[in-house]
């Protein structure tokens, strides 16, 4: 089994929910933290937490990945912290829910450039760092939105499907770097906080009451259960390993069967 001692993971996007337990696992799997969060007191607390219970050095953060000065400003801290990124996971992400005839514009850029604009930044800049000191791995956390459309779902879904060309592209822009860019697709997280802030709009898109949404999509599963965090967890640890070392551009489904190409 490899050993991460002295290796830095930067969360982008980790200050809460799935990114908060993305954290710990990566603190439990050996890396030091830098955590970036736009909310800066979750960036605290999910770093104070690491620290604490994993005897990890960490790092936080209040990073507006949308803004490529804010973005800069997290590499340098990071690398004058921990003098390298080993592992960058671009987990920030929003979704606004409606039917295209009524969409908003402002809710479609601020979407497309929080899923999208945000992750090439953090690549972009991440991907200095990893060329100086010889390798890396950036990893995005994508959505089965990114292989197939999704009613009422129009930004978020474009977001997503620009995330899998990006990743591609990425992967070949740096492959002589030694840096693997890879995506993981996540099925439904039923229980996170967005899909849950969610239920309203997905019951008046299925016509059915709201205490019924998480039924009918388990029901879409083969699997016949929702996507975990420590599920999607479990792809990333795998994609940052040597285990994964012969793998770039690739969008691994983690959908319990519900996406399978």
């Amino acid at each position: 089994m490899e050993s991460n001692e002295g290796k830095t993971a930067l969360i982008c996007g980790g200050g809460q929910s799935l990114g908060e337990a993305l954290c710990y696992r990566m603190a439990e799997a050996g890396y030091d933290l830098a955590i970036a969060d736009i909310n800066g007191e979750n960036a605290k607390k999910t770093a104070a937490q690491a620290a604490e219970k994993y005897g990890r050095k960490t790092l936080a953060l209040i990073t507006d990945f949308t803004k490529e000065e804010d973005v800069k400003d997290m590499i340098m801290q990071t690398v004058n912290k921990f003098k390298t990124i080993n592992v960058m996971v671009y987990n920030a992400g929003i979704a606004k829910s409606n039917k295209v005839i009524d969409f908003h514009l402002q809710d479609w850029e601020q979407t497309i450039d929080v899923n999208l604009t945000g992750y090439f930044l953090c690549a972009k800049e991440t991907a200095k760092v990893m060329i100086e000191q010889g390798g890396g791995s950036i990893i995005q956390v994508n959505s089965k939105s990114g292989k197939v459309g999704s009613k009422h779902n129009t930004a978020y879904s474009a977001s997503k499907f620009g995330g899998v060309g990006l990743t591609q592209s990425l992967a070949l822009d740096l492959a002589e770097h030694n840096i693997r860019v890879n995506s993981i697709m996540p099925g439904n997280l039923l229980k996170s906080p967005m899909f849950q802030s969610l239920i309203p709009q997905y019951a008046k898109k299925l016509g059915i009451p709201e205490s019924e949404v998480e039924r009918v999509y388990t029901e879409k599963v083969p699997l016949r259960r929702g996507c975990t965090y420590d599920d999607i967890a479990n792809a990333i640890l795998f994609y940052a390993s040597d285990q994964a070392s012969y793998m770039t551009g690739q969008s691994i489904n983690v959908t319990g069967g519900q996406v399978m190409h």
